[in-house]
């Protein structure tokens, strides 16, 4: 049995601009306010308990938290509350 054969054009590629959506942004904001929230958390109880590595992964926490923060900024989404 032959496999059906796909057209041969592709659609051309549409330039969508998510950032410019207010449910969007809205959405996004609080995903990643709230990721920022618990990763603060989790540096917050590794400094506390003193576990092995700790320092290692704290260092990588706050690189993910500056990251996440830096997305933020870039779409214009920070505000008060993540510092």
């Amino acid at each position: 049995m032959d496999k059906p054969t796909l057209p041969s054009h592709q659609p051309a590629p549409r330039d969508v601009k998510l950032d410019h959506y207010d449910s969007v942004r809205n959405h996004v904001h609080q995903q990643v306010r709230s990721e920022v929230e618990r990763l603060e958390r989790r540096i917050e109880s590794l400094r506390l308990i003193k576990a092995p590595h700790s320092a290692i992964m704290i260092s990588t926490y706050e690189r993910m938290v500056d990251r996440k923060k830096g997305f933020l900024d870039s779409w214009c989404l920070r505000d008060g509350g993540i510092d």
